[in-house]
């Protein structure tokens, strides 16, 4: 691939619904923080690219951990926010056709193989794709709660449904432009694809592998090390020391 690939992995959230001391991102899994967990991950599956890490401006904890690289810019109040600044903090390195990858901290578990298929897959892209997961449960549209319990209000067709997952990989210039316009216009952006999709893209969607969660509740730490573990023993490749 002739341009350039940059990781940016947004990192200034808290993390309130793991009910912690701390960030989710520096709860410890398997001798590492989640953090390290994953930008090792990451550094392994690209050597060759640049590495940002967007931090919370008052964040204590990332003096104490292994940085495999990444170089600290100032996150935002929204991933959003912190995916711009990223842009931001490179402006003068990348090239408007370089390559932005954007990981979120909090899924330790992506596969070595994923992301190279995601970037093999999208090479010759203009814009970009991102790693997804075709939905396999049946899928229901809740009325609003009553009396605490959703009720019901029919059955939604997953026939073309997919759970969005990260690396979220586009061309520097159009996320760049896409995230200006949109935050600009108050649109609301939940991911980077959503950006794009705003602008008028059509980003692509790479099937991923299941064990790509995102650590979000507390027991979620039990299958991030049950995988990760998996994953050491099968594939040396996947971030086994």
């Amino acid at each position: 691939m002739s341009n350039k690939l940059w990781w940016l992995v947004p990192a200034a959230g808290v993390g309130s619904r793991m009910q912690a001391d701390r960030p989710k991102q520096y709860l410890p899994l398997m001798g590492k923080t989640i953090l390290e967990q994953t930008l090792q991950r990451l550094s392994q599956a690209c050597p060759e690219a640049g590495r940002v890490i967007c931090l919370n401006p008052d964040d204590p904890y990332w003096p104490e951990v292994e940085h495999y690289g990444f170089q600290p810019v100032v996150g935002g109040q929204e991933r959003c926010d912190s995916v711009l600044n990223g842009l931001k903090a490179i402006a003068d390195q990348a090239q408007p056709d370089d390559w932005i990858l954007v990981h979120d901290v909090a899924r330790p578990c992506v596969r070595s193989s994923d992301i190279h298929n995601l970037i093999q897959q999208l090479k010759s892209d203009a814009v970009g794709g991102i790693l997804a997961l075709p939905v396999a449960d049946t899928m229901k549209r809740a009325t609003p709660i009553k009396n605490g319990l959703a009720e019901i209000d029919h059955t939604v067709d997953r026939q073309q449904l997919w759970h969005a997952l990260t690396p979220q990989m586009f061309r520097y210039h159009k996320l760049r432009d896409s995230l200006e316009r949109a935050l600009a216009a108050q649109a609301t952006i939940t991911d980077e694809a959503s950006a794009l999709e705003w602008a008028g893209f059509t980003p692509k969607l790479v099937a991923g592998q299941r064990d790509n969660i995102k650590v979000t509740q507390p027991d979620d730490l039990y299958f991030a090390a049950l995988f990760l573990s998996h994953q050491h023993s099968t594939d040396p490749h996947n971030g086994n020391d």
